[in-house]
């Protein structure tokens, strides 16, 4: 049954204890959960993200999107001698070495790390590999990067549009008419001020930036919603970053 409210939540790249607080949040009673993806990646404690946002789908109907770091991840594992350097430089390192609970990343090669991540978090990886691209609810919609304005029906964005759109999106005229809760690009760079994370919204407020830059030192951020709108909105500060955001 459909709940009355909504709880999201942006980006978490890995800071877990931030994410626990911002739950303390939350009515699992009454507000579905959603996470609009990229759990893993340049924090400290993507296993445990995953870990949690698996619980929390499989003991309250959670809603967890697929994030472009998830699909990284998922394509290193295809691919791990070529994808290394690529998904190495972008957060993989700590990913893997959370996942196995050591630097094991200078320890094996990527071949034999990956064959190893197949057969010990089979359970996490299958879980990851089968997140939606969107979530529909009321007149919001949640994606984790966007969705292609051009097109007649929205819902035909290609599958890499949802997880890695930017620009196109982010000032394009949206004639959806829903409101469009996303992540994927920290709000410092749309609000054009470094360190700037507070929570991002359009002009015509109806396209809403839910990823503070927690990983970079900024915010965890989520919000509540119900069919009249906007709630409220809720952020914890991170103090485990992994530094300055590179474009």
């Amino acid at each position: 049954m459909q709940k009355e409210s909504i709880f999201t939540i942006g980006d978490i790249h890995g800071c877990y204890k931030e994410l626990n607080e911002l739950l303390k949040q939350w009515n699992p009673e009454s507000e579905q959960l959603i996470l609009l993806g990229d759990l893993v990646d340049r924090g400290p404690q993507s296993y445990d993200v995953v870990q949690k946002a698996f619980q929390l789908q499989k003991d309250h109907g959670a809603i967890i999107l697929l994030g472009n770091h998830e699909r990284m991840l998922l394509d290193w594992l295809d691919q791990p001698e070529v994808k290394k350097d690529y998904y190495y430089g972008q957060g993989g390192y700590e990913t893997i070495n959370s996942f196995f609970g050591h630097d094991i990343t200078n320890l094996k090669e990527a071949d034999e790390i990956a064959q190893l991540m197949k057969v010990q978090f089979k359970t996490e990886l299958e879980f990851l590999e089968t997140r939606p691209l969107y979530y529909e609810w009321e007149d919001f919609v949640f994606v984790h990067a966007g969705v292609n304005l051009n097109l007649e029906d929205w819902k035909n964005t290609s599958e890499r549009e949802f997880y890695w759109i930017r620009d196109e999106f982010h000032f394009g005229d949206n004639n959806t008419n829903k409101t469009i809760i996303f992540g994927h690009t920290p709000t410092s760079i749309l609000h054009k001020t470094e360190n700037k994370f507070d929570i991002w919204t359009s002009p015509c407020s109806t396209k809403i930036c839910l990823d503070g830059g927690a990983v970079y030192g900024g915010y965890l951020h989520g919000m509540k919603g119900n069919k009249g709108g906007i709630v409220s909105t809720h952020s914890v500060l991170c103090k485990s970053g992994a530094g300055k955001y590179e474009v």
